[in-house]
């Protein structure tokens, strides 16, 4: 049964259907218009679908909305979602929003938006949920909330003050970093700094890794000094080193002496390899244990949550000491193996000793041979001395190997392929049909 009024917050996220029951996908956020007498339209909804591409489907072919889900019906274009001149996405640029309440009671912040069924197919936004500004100084004040309708406040955001971000950070809090760099991307460029900006640390930095070098560059330009060495500090250090090899020099060492010493002496040693070899490649953060450690403990160690599935594939194991360069390196004990003995055995026992590791000046593609050849996710990398400097696991090796734009060419079919997701054999109106036109043309097709 559809709702007829629902407030947007609670739809990001939310799966979205076609009639026969199978997901499409999720929602992301919802496209409003503003008109000049009435509250803002609603046009249609951004819709995540497989390969994190975000899409826009058409509010008319929406015939649900309710319970956690959507149902749609007929075609939906699988372009990537380009937001429009006089577009406004309500999660990205509305939530957080200073206005003013014409009663004159006050300024209030929005912190959700309702969206109300006009007609059939026609929705529009409702009230507002706002709160408050506090009446002390109390920091322990988040001020009094109240609903208001759209056209009962105005704009309040002073000139060159930010926008509140607080709300839109909460609403991508379940975002998988993959998912969260694509998000950021998507937002216009003063949005996605002021989200940056509210994002903690190890969240941005994980968004960072996952984005393409020149975003990545742009993003943390604008960022002070202080935060952005608080950022590369929560990095993986290849990742960081990579990033930081982009700045100008006078930057990245002015970075690299805020960071933490220890994690500024690991992205140096990364810095002094050539991005092609594998001590580009490498990451000085693998798990190293010693050979008298358990089965036991060295599960309870992949188990992290934190730590990335490729350098959970495997251990270690060396002489002491433990951190890169680490005593003589003697082998590898692949998770697997490790499943296969009981909690007691000792790991020393259970070393794969016929993986040769490489060497840190060894070239990048015969890394990827010595990868593919063998089946690993991870490949050891050591000194002259046989000490253990790293490892290079597969998706540092993908990242390279791949174009440099492999994170944006996903986003749109290749030629020749279908743009369209088939979710009905009906046809369904086109914007135009549906008096939602736009100088550019409807941004759907009825027709496949």
């Amino acid at each position: 049964m559809s709702a007829t009024r629902v407030f947007v917050a609670r739809l990001a996220g939310c799966s979205v259907f076609d009639p026969a029951g199978d997901k499409v996908g999720k929602a992301r956020d919802v496209v409003v218009v503003y008109r000049r007498t009435r509250s803002p339209r609603v046009v249609g909804l951004i819709v995540e679908v497989p390969g994190r591409r975000r899409v826009f489907l058409s509010i008319g072919r929406v015939t649900s909305i309710g319970s956690g889900q959507i149902i749609t019906t007929g075609l939906i274009n699988l372009r990537r979602f380009e937001q429009r001149g006089g577009e406004v996405r309500v999660i990205a640029e509305l939530l957080g929003r200073k206005v003013a309440l014409r009663d004159g009671s006050g300024d209030a912040t929005i912190e959700d938006v309702a969206i109300e069924e006009a007609a059939p197919g026609e929705w529009e936004v409702g009230d507002l949920f706002l709160r408050r500004r506090p009446r002390t100084a109390s920091p322990f004040s988040k001020g009094t909330t109240t609903f208001s309708p759209w056209d009962q406040v105005r704009e309040n955001t002073a000139s060159g003050e930010a926008q509140s971000a607080e709300h839109l950070v909460a609403s991508y809090s379940d975002l998988l970093p993959a998912d969260l760099a694509s998000t950021l991307l998507d937002l216009p460029e003063g949005r996605r700094l002021e989200v940056a900006e509210e994002l903690p640390d190890d969240r941005l930095a994980d968004a960072l890794e996952e984005m393409p070098e020149q975003e990545q560059v742009d993003l943390i330009s604008q960022l002070g000094d202080e935060r952005a060495a608080h950022v590369l500090d929560q990095m993986e250090p290849d990742d960081a080193a990579d990033l930081i090899a982009q700045l100008t020099t006078e930057r990245g060492e002015a970075l690299l002496e805020l960071m933490e010493p220890e994690e500024a002496d690991d992205v140096r040693f990364l810095l002094a390899y050539g991005p092609d070899t594998a001590g580009g490649l490498m990451t000085t953060e693998p798990i190293i244990v010693s050979a008298d450690a358990t089965v036991a403990e060295g599960l309870a160690l992949i188990r992290r949550h934190e730590l990335a599935p490729a350098l959970g594939a495997a251990l270690c194991v060396t002489l002491p000491p433990y951190e890169p360069p680490t005593g003589r390196f003697l082998g590898m004990v692949h998770f697997q193996r490790m499943l296969r003995y009981p909690p007691h055995e000792r790991l020393g026992t259970l070393l794969d000793t016929s993986l040769e590791p490489v060497k840190p000046d060894t070239s990048a593609a015969e890394v990827s041979r010595r990868l593919a050849s063998y089946d690993l996710v991870q490949l050891p990398v050591v000194d002259e001395q046989h000490r253990l400097v790293g490892v290079v696991t597969i998706d540092d090796v993908l990242d390279y190997l791949l174009p440099d734009d492999w994170r944006s060419t996903n986003e749109d079919p290749e030629p020749g392929s279908a743009d369209l997701l088939k979710t009905d054999t009906a046809s369904i109106p086109t914007r135009s049909q549906t008096g939602r036109r736009t100088p550019h043309g409807p941004r759907t097709s009825s027709t496949t």
